[in-house]
């Protein structure tokens, strides 16, 4: 199994920027989707997370502005950020809990993660 993590870049303050993430391989199912992100001299921390159901949670900090979605027949999560802050700089990583079989547990699988830069 794979995700593949795109739709990074540089944005200027104010814009927008959507990331894609696409699981891959022997995947039986996927429950909650989930995207990180590591700011320079921080932690990862959460920033939203979709369930299979379609609930959403999100970091205080990108309420309103960012919006996380599921293609379940693509097995794809998105991420649209929207007014992007400087403060939103950080390398962005996918993350999926995914079973391969219906007798077996679901794993955490990463993707390789997204450089996002908001600069001017």
């Amino acid at each position: 199994v794979q995700l593949q993590a795109s739709g990074g870049g540089l944005v200027q303050p104010g814009g927008s920027l959507r990331l894609s993430c696409a699981a891959s391989g022997s995947i039986f199912s996927i429950d909650d989707m989930s995207w990180y992100r590591r700011a320079p001299g921080k932690q990862r921390g959460l920033v939203a997370l979709i369930s299979s159901g379609g609930s959403t949670n999100y970091a205080d900090s990108v309420k309103g502005r960012f919006t996380i979605s599921r293609d379940n027949g693509k097995n794809t999560v998105y991420l649209q950020m929207n007014s992007l802050k400087p403060e939103d700089t950080a390398i962005y990583y996918c993350n999926a809990q995914i079973r391969r079989s219906s007798i077996r547990p679901t794993y955490d699988y990463w993707g390789q993660g997204t450089l996002v830069t908001v600069s001017s």
